[in-house]
């Protein structure tokens, strides 16, 4: 990663992560429904990997569009951070 990149290459990449973490966070949650009746473990993992997906997804949409997705109250509390404005 020694490239030197510009903005747009930059935003860029970041959308195509963003857009990963969403395409693999559909994946978990449908291999997590599909196990749910036979194999109540390998569901629960699923969706636990499912859940790491939308974080990331998340994340990486605050950084490409600031406060388009709102902090719940109880998320900033519990994690110690606020949301700034």
């Amino acid at each position: 990663m020694s490239d030197v990149v510009d903005a747009d290459e930059l935003l860029r990449r970041i959308r195509r992560g963003r857009d990963l973490a969403a395409e693999e966070e559909r994946v978990w949650l449908e291999r997590a429904q599909s196990l749910t009746a036979t194999d109540p473990d390998r569901a629960r993992e699923a969706t636990e990997r499912a859940l790491t997906y939308q974080v990331v997804a998340g994340v990486l949409t605050e950084i490409v569009a600031p406060g388009s997705h709102p902090v719940d109250a109880g998320e900033a509390g519990a994690a110690g951070v606020r949301h700034v404005t």
